[in-house]
């Protein structure tokens, strides 16, 4: 098992930042453009495609605004099991946004998984940081 966990701070209010990764269906609209090409929900499942041309669902586990809180599972891929959060802290006059993932997978798609889990807050500060 592995345990991947990125942490960047934004320039941007926590609100700010909270609307935009709560918004489940918008990622490739609002947190992550570029990072993610498309997305579209299919029920309460959204259907990923990234840059890379993967293809993924996600489950929705746990929408939690009080916490700024999002927990989702990619039930498809190349994993045994995958669970993503993202979290919005305040920080001074910005945001902490922490994204962790714990998964089950081969090492090499252990370490594609966190190249682009830092690409994605990558692409998450720049976006939020235009907004």
């Amino acid at each position: 098992m592995a345990s991947i966990r990125k942490e960047i701070q934004i320039d941007a209010p926590p609100e700010k930042v909270w609307d935009a990764v709560r918004d489940f269906g918008a990622l490739h609209e609002r947190l992550v453009p570029g990072f993610v090409t498309d997305c579209r929900m299919d029920g309460d499942d959204r259907i990923v495609t990234f840059a890379s041309g993967a293809v993924m669902r996600e489950v929705l586990i746990d929408l939690d605004d009080e916490d700024r809180r999002l927990v989702w599972s990619i039930v498809d891929g190349p994993y045994r099991h995958h669970n993503g959060v993202a979290q919005v802290f305040p920080e001074g006059d910005g945001s902490r946004f922490v994204w962790t993932t714990d998964l089950l997978a081969d090492e090499d798609v252990v370490e594609l998984t966190e190249q682009s889990v830092e690409a994605g807050v990558g692409v998450a500060k720049k976006t939020l940081e235009a907004a």
